[in-house]
């Protein structure tokens, strides 16, 4: 016992100590999953390398090398492009509206390239009076939301560890309970610090208010009068658009405001986008190919090998258009392929020394499988709030399947639960989503925007276990 406990110790102070010191957790866990396997168990090299989970692996390499493409030809730009100039300018709709478009660039492959909605979220927040809180949180909904889908990471790393344990957790159902959280979530946002958007508030009105903030800019110099001032002409026939900012290179800045908030060259487009390019149409169409692919199959019973998938149209692509196929190569997301194999591997050898089953007997001891559950969501939670969402996801689902295994609670929901869990806290200021946010907000508004945040993301690490134990968890042990 004494040495699984060690074990153990050794798994978090890892843990620890690559979050704090900004090191590669991957690696970390590679290094002590060899080591904690020679030195406490009878593995050899090749039985604690077996444990990397090469499944993932391409898995992660197929999706993210795809999507990779479709950001370097301009396809993903062309796409956002396209939705934003038919939005219109009607305040109410837009913090849905670019829930919508963000949450279906998070379910490209990486969660985090929704984030190249944020300034452009900002800056239309602006232009239309709505309040950066309900426009940030509407993009880290959408950003948790799209993550959660089957060709994404958080999804990924959710349905397939859970797999491998032999629980059958459909990724159409985890994607299904994230998309309906997070629903619910927006339309909170929107009572919290939208409704003012329905009082009928007049287009002349919100251009007199985008107005006096261009005055108040122009005063203290901060250059975006410019930008503002073209909303009291514009009113309700404004069309939005992103322009030619690149989703690959958006800057955040705490200084220069403008350069946060919005690239200058998309104020100046005012005409219509020019018509998809060759290369574009047919990404497109492999895009649409991929979801209709993985949902037939699924339906015929079969598994689909979303990564194979990934790579045949990424290989495909590469052939048409071999430049850009180069180009994606090295935005292949093998920093998470590493995060997300040290920590298996780590796993690995953690259940074959038997330390897995001693936090089930933990859990057990604990009297109430419900409970362990509801601790076990919020330890999630917590440490998510200030750490990688991926890296948690990889670590808690497998330490989570002793308590499934004594019995009690149905797998599927209670790992469901955890995941979601994990991740509806990230719009804390301490996360990589939250801080963004703040990041790409106006100055004056950046206090106000950290407190909601971290009242809203720490408040997340209660209600998050709370409304999905007992809506999602509960529900299953009953029926």
């Amino acid at each position: 016992m004494l040495i699984q406990i060690i074990a153990l110790l050794i798994f978090v102070a890892l843990f620890a100590i690559g979050a704090v010191r900004g090191v590669q957790i991957g690696v970390l866990m590679l290094v002590g999953a060899a080591g904690t396997g020679l030195l406490f168990t009878d593995m050899a090299v090749d039985d604690i390398i077996a444990e990397f989970p090469l499944d993932i692996m391409v898995l992660l390499a197929g999706v993210t090398y795809f999507f990779a493409i479709a950001q370097e030809n301009g396809t993903v730009d062309r796409i956002i492009d396209w939705a934003l100039e038919r939005v219109g300018s009607s305040a109410v709709l837009l913090p849905a509206v670019f829930f919508v478009i963000t949450g279906c660039i998070a379910a490209m492959g990486a969660p985090l390239a929704g984030l190249v909605m944020m300034p452009v979220g900002m800056q239309v927040a602006r232009k239309y009076g709505v309040d950066y809180a309900l426009m940030g949180l509407a993009i880290c909904f959408a950003i948790g939301a799209g993550g959660f889908a089957p060709t994404s990471l958080y999804g990924i790393v959710t349905y397939s560890t859970a797999r491998g344990a032999g629980i059958d957790l459909s990724p159409y159902v985890l994607f299904g309970i994230a998309v309906v959280t997070y629903l619910i979530m927006l339309v909170v946002a929107y009572f919290m610090y939208g409704r003012s958007l329905f009082g009928g508030k007049s287009a002349a009105a919100v251009a007199s208010r985008a107005g006096s903030r261009s005055a108040e800019d122009s005063a203290d110099g901060s250059g975006t009068a410019d930008i503002d001032s073209t909303d009291t002409t514009a009113g309700a026939s404004s069309r939005i658009s992103r322009g030619s900012a690149s989703a690959t290179k958006v800057a955040f800045g705490e200084d220069d405001e403008d350069e946060a908030l919005f690239d200058s060259s998309s104020s100046e487009h005012t005409g219509d986008s020019s018509p998809f390019t060759f290369v574009q149409i047919l990404t497109v169409i492999f895009m649409i190919g991929l979801v209709g692919s993985v949902v037939v199959l699924a339906a015929l019973g079969n598994d689909p090998d979303i990564g194979l998938l990934c790579f045949l149209f990424g290989a495909i692509l590469s052939l048409v258009d071999p430049k850009t196929g180069k180009a994606a190569l090295p935005k292949i997301d093998w920093s998470t392929v590493l995060l997300v194999g040290g920590i298996i591997t780590f796993v690995g050898v953690l259940q074959n020394m038997g330390a897995v089953d001693l936090l089930g007997e933990g859990a057990e001891s604990i009297g109430s499988p419900l409970i362990a559950a509801f601790v076990l969501c919020v330890v999630g939670g917590l440490v998510s709030a200030f750490a990688s969402t991926t890296g948690i996801l990889a670590a808690l689902v497998p330490l989570a399947l002793p308590l499934i295994a004594a019995g009690g609670v149905p797998g599927w929901a209670l790992i469901a639960a955890l995941g979601v869990c994990s991740a509806v806290v990230d719009v804390s200021p301490f996360s990589t989503l939250g801080a963004t946010v703040v990041a790409t907000a106006p100055v004056e508004d950046k206090p106000r925007l950290t407190r909601i945040l971290v009242k809203f993301g720490m408040s997340m690490v209660v209600i998050g276990p709370v409304a999905l134990v007992g809506g999602l968890v509960v529900p299953a042990m009953l029926f």
